[in-house]
């Protein structure tokens, strides 16, 4: 059974006199441990099929299923819970929380989901220091340089124990040594925890180190290439 399962997926917009359709009847299936990248030109539907897969939208027509749960069908108040015990998301504008330490700021999901202080603890710190940032961990988002606002990110992506996490553009605040220093963590959580990574992206140092690249281009899938990322490399 696929991780993530999307059958004839259409999202139409219609706030506006002309409807737009952001995706036409999209079919995507991705396994566990997959690290794959979603493409396009602006416009194209990747944000929108992201949205889809994190359950923060819903599909005009067709069904998305994670871990064979149909989520384009439930309710509201349910999917803010999956979403919670199932999806880590990594953004672009790193979202941390201002006035938290970065411990604070991993450890804020499982607030959320009720684990004890001590637990809570625990994996924070546990996190922070599998992405190298443990000596950092009393500091504000302030005090911490972009790449390292975007570990504390990834850590917090990762503590809920997700089936996967969503990562939105998450090089393109970053500087090359930062981007290149944030794929080598991702990769690693990818082989060493057989983390599923999906990314949308334009960077091209991201699509290089994908093992899949899918492309959208007008809403549908107009390719999908698994890469050798050993060539890539060399």
């Amino acid at each position: 059974m696929p991780l993530i399962e999307l059958d004839k997926v259409s999202k139409t917009y219609d706030e506006t006199a002309v409807p737009v359709e952001a995706l036409k009847e999209v079919d995507l299936r991705i396994a566990k441990g997959e690290f794959t990248s979603i493409v396009g030109p602006s416009g194209s539907g990747k944000t929108t099929l992201l949205n889809m897969i994190g359950g923060l939208d819903t599909p005009t027509s067709g069904n998305v299923k994670i871990n064979g749960e149909d989520i384009s069908t439930i309710k509201s108040d349910q999917l803010i819970d999956f979403r919670l015990r199932n999806i880590g998301f990594v953004f672009q504008a790193f979202n941390l929380i201002p006035v938290f330490t970065a411990k604070e700021n991993v450890e804020f999901i499982m607030l959320l989901q009720k684990v004890s202080r001590n637990d809570r603890e625990k994996r924070a710190l546990e996190l922070l220091n599998s992405v190298g940032l443990s000596d950092r961990a009393e500091n504000r988002p302030s005090e911490l340089s972009g790449g390292q606002q975007q570990r504390v990110a990834v850590a917090r992506a990762l503590a809920s124990h997700p089936s996967f996490v969503l990562a939105d553009e998450p090089t393109a605040n970053l500087d090359s040594d930062s981007a290149e220093s944030l794929l080598d963590l991702m990769e690693k959580l990818n082989k060493e925890l057989n983390m599923t990574f999906v990314f949308s992206t334009h960077d091209a140092r991201v699509i290089k180190r994908a093992r899949r690249v899918v492309t959208l281009e007008d809403g549908k899938i107009k390719s999908d290439i698994l890469q050798n990322t050993n060539a890539n490399k060399s």
